[in-house]
């Protein structure tokens, strides 16, 4: 026993942990309730109209439910066990179940980040077919294997990414709190599990080269297909005023209400993301008197565009409003 203690004394990983008053857990409570109930419901209504249309579903809704579903697992693997947590239900687990759950947390926010950015690419790319056929406009007859292959690589890849966590964590004890942390991660001990990483510096450079590679040039590309779709859109305007294409015509209003909607969706993640990645690498590079704050603050940023996007689909997805409207006047 007094060898375990030495060892969980020598974990990279023991230094500040941080409460919240009863007001923000009931709000982080609703937030949870929310991501669940709202992805919830994107994954039911728009995957039974994918299923229902034989020919295999617009590739946009495909690419829509993947993201919702990925919002979704990561409220139930890892935003439910922090309410839990906060509402003072202490579980410890042992260092294979840390592993375990550690590797998936971290492979599910991954997911969360690129099935966004490929909604973001796919829209841009839509937009670039000036004057689709028919058929392109209301996508595929079937699912075409390019679309599936991307979304099969983006949770393989990323299950790869996962690995070192699984690799690099280890079960704490009751006094066990974080000194290194990943956006992708939980922002403080979960269920006891603690980064164990063999130095200070390994564990660091894991957490710049995440930085780098997986949260912040996600970001970037983020922003940059959103500013390439707008000028694509504008282009698309220019030319539908001056071509008598009755397709271009019809198309644009109609992209230009869904550019609006991944607009809006995109800049809620950045903001989300963005805000998290700069509160959690202030915690791991300067632990300043802010740190405590900026950790709140990155809890928050985790879980807003979790509970927030299903609202945002909503605005600008057909089903989605006729499914909302018809529960609300029921």
């Amino acid at each position: 026993m007094d060898s375990y203690m030495e060892a969980d004394a020598e974990l990279v990983g023991m230094g500040l942990r941080v409460s919240v008053s009863p007001v923000q857990t009931a709000f982080y409570i609703l937030l949870v309730l929310l991501g669940i109930l709202g992805n919830s419901t994107v994954i039911i209504v728009i995957g039974k109209s994918v299923i229902m249309d034989h020919a295999g579903g617009r590739n946009s809704d495909i690419i829509i439910i993947n993201m919702a579903f990925s919002n979704l697992l990561v409220s139930v693997m890892r935003n439910t066990l922090l309410v839990i947590s906060d509402m003072g239900l202490e579980l410890y687990s042992s260092k294979e179940w840390c592993q375990l759950l550690m590797g998936v947390w971290v492979w599910l926010r991954s997911v969360n980040v690129w099935s966004t950015l490929f909604l973001s690419a796919f829209h841009l790319q839509t937009l670039r077919r000036v004057a689709p056929t028919i058929g392109m406009l209301h996508g595929p007859r079937s699912a075409p294997k390019a679309l599936l292959l991307g979304l099969g690589l983006i949770w393989l890849v990323n299950f790869i990414y996962s690995i070192p966590a699984h690799i690099f964590s280890t079960s704490g004890n009751v006094n066990s709190t974080e000194t290194l942390m990943l956006v992708s991660s939980t922002t403080r001990p979960l269920l006891g599990c603690v980064w164990n990483f063999p130095t200070e510096y390994s564990g660091l450079a894991y957490a710049t080269t995440s930085m780098v590679i997986h949260e912040a040039f996600p970001i970037i590309l983020m922003a940059l297909t959103n500013m390439s779709s707008l000028y694509t859109l504008y282009s698309h305007s220019r030319k539908s005023s001056s071509t008598k294409d009755a397709l271009v015509i019809k198309r644009v209003p109609a992209e230009r209400r869904a550019a609006k909607v991944i607009l809006a969706l995109i800049m809620l993640f950045i903001a989300s993301w963005g805000t998290s990645i700069i509160s959690v690498n202030y915690f791991n590079y300067n632990r300043g008197t802010s740190a405590d704050f900026l950790l709140v603050v990155a809890r928050f940023a985790n879980i807003i565009f979790i509970a927030m996007s299903p609202g945002v689909l909503a605005i600008g997805h057909r089903r989605l409003r006729a499914f909302i409207k018809s529960a609300l006047s029921s």
